[in-house]
């Protein structure tokens, strides 16, 4: 280990500047925490940036991480400036990995040079789960890289290590969570109750990398993973751009409402569309009902989703195989893929069909800006979507497409685990029942709380309404209010365990 005065002596000035604190701060992974890090006010202080620079570097040297050849690649973002430091001092070629492709140019992933098989050190600032690096570890495999140890500021002690050892990385860290502690209670900077406190919750939050909890060496599934999660915690986990961009929405708009604008004229969708904007979080559409369907409806429709702050979603519900596809999303009549954010999309076809789709978002417009749910099942009795094949859907989206897959149709929480994936549920009305088709309704409280639906499409409980955008506003508090207690619920069950 590095020299022992020296790291006491960082460990209070991170103290100083409020890197980390102790009170009582919400976790991306739903629970709530009496310690959090806050690594990113460093770049603030040089001083601080040097030191811990040299440390690390002498770290890696005593870990016998300095191999040669080896490269660093500092996970984004607020590791990179450290990696930065780390690879001057340290004489060792830096990688870069981008959260995200980039849509143009070489459209690279990881930047810097390097070869197949050559080894990379990751770097990263605190470790929870170990999440972020395994997502780092997976992005630099797939460029041919050999990724084995991760070298880290702070372990908080909550499952990182085991989860990274999992996937064959190994986690050395300069800062325990417990070192810390043990430091500031020594110079008298936080109270003996404040170290109790915070041993019993990291013993009591021991997160495995599947969302899960270990308590007491028993494995619980946790509805913290979603249900129990707040809009804004799983937008940092959301892996599809659009659905990332789509739970901030739904954060900031305060609203979980889908309108089903099953009108057969523009007329009728455009001022429906008004009259709902302020109360919705998408649009529903079946372009191929509209009797009147221009591009001048096309530029009306996107010009009110833009004034009211809504996405658009046709419910196209693709089938077909990836050529086939690709031509009804991109061409026709309707050119869907010029206008609708979203699409909704059958996984019968099995994975060509999210190729095909890909493969015609084209020119200008940014893969990132378009995305699709897929269907797992349906809300009409009868409906033959099994356990098998719901199951099956979820994977493609959990294991394939996952920059693609903004969420499930689905009427059961059990099926949709992950936090970053949307659960939108059919069938919502205020008062439950099932009409003349077979279209089973719910009501807003039992399909958020009951069914973990996350946003809920409302269509003729709205359309038939003689006050459509009162109705709308209706659904919107009772859905919103519904979710409130969803969470709510779930916090006070895991901090009661």
């Amino acid at each position: 280990m590095p020299d022992e005065t020296k790291l006491k002596q960082l460990g209070l000035k991170l103290f100083e500047i409020n890197a980390f604190k102790f009170g009582d701060f919400q976790m991306k992974v739903g629970i709530n925490s009496p310690v959090y890090f806050d690594l990113r006010v460093i770049v603030s202080h040089p001083d601080v940036m040097d030191t811990l620079a040299d440390l690390l570097t002498e770290f890696i040297v005593e870990t016998k991480l300095n191999t040669t050849g080896v490269h660093l690649c500092g996970v984004p973002y607020t590791a990179l400036p450290v990696a930065t430091l780390v690879s001057i001092k340290g004489n060792k070629p830096m990688l870069i990995r981008r959260k995200e492709a980039k849509k143009y140019g070489t459209k690279k992933l990881i930047e810097g040079k390097f070869n197949a098989g050559d080894k990379c050190l990751i770097i990263e600032d605190v470790v929870t789960s170990g999440s972020s690096i395994l997502e780092t570890v997976v992005d630099l495999r797939s460029e041919g890289l050999v990724v084995t140890d991760a070298i880290v500021v702070v372990d908080r002690e909550q499952g990182g290590v085991q989860n990274t050892e999992e996937q064959g990385v190994k986690m050395h860290s300069l800062f325990t969570l417990s070192y810390l502690l043990k430091v500031l209670s020594e110079a008298k900077r936080i109270e003996e109750s404040t170290v109790n406190a915070v041993a019993k919750y990291i013993s009591a939050c021991q997160i495995r990398s599947d969302g899960s909890f270990m308590k007491n060496g028993t494995k619980v599934v946790n509805e913290l993973s979603r249900t129990g999660m707040s809009f804004e915690a799983r937008a940092d986990l959301a892996k599809c751009p659009l659905a990332k961009e789509l739970l901030k929405l739904i954060a900031t708009k305060k609203t979980t409402l889908c309108l089903a604008a099953d009108l057969t004229t523009t007329e009728e969708i455009l001022n429906i569309a008004e009259a709902a904007g302020p109360y919705i979080c998408l649009l529903k559409t079946h372009c191929d009902i509209v009797s009147d369907f221009s591009e001048q409806f096309v530029r009306s429709l996107q010009s009110l989703a833009q004034k009211h702050n809504f996405m658009l979603l046709e419910d196209r519900k693709f089938a077909d195989i990836g050529n086939t596809v690709a031509q009804q999303y991109a061409g026709g009549v309707h050119r869907i893929a010029d206008w609708a954010d979203l699409v909704t999309v059958h996984s019968l076809p099995g994975q060509g069909v999210l190729k095909g789709l890909k493969s015609a978002i084209v020119g200008d417009r940014p893969a990132a800006s378009r995305a699709v749910f897929l269907l797992a099942q349906m809300s009409t009795d009868g409906a033959l979507t099994d356990e098998k094949y719901s199951t099956a859907t979820v994977k493609m989206a959990t294991e394939i497409d996952t920059d693609f897959v903004a969420g499930i149709v689905c009427q059961s929480k059990e099926l949709v685990a992950p936090p970053g994936l949307l659960q939108l549920t059919p069938g919502v009305k205020l008062e439950e029942g099932v009409d003349g088709l077979g279209q089973l309704y719910d009501s807003p409280e039992r399909v958020v709380k009951e069914r973990g639906a996350d946003i809920c499409v409302v269509g003729r409980g709205i359309l038939s309404s003689k006050t459509p955008a009162e109705t709308a506003r209706i659904y919107r508090d009772r859905l919103w209010e519904a979710y409130i207690e969803r969470i709510s619920a779930d916090k006070n069950g895991a901090s009661s365990d």
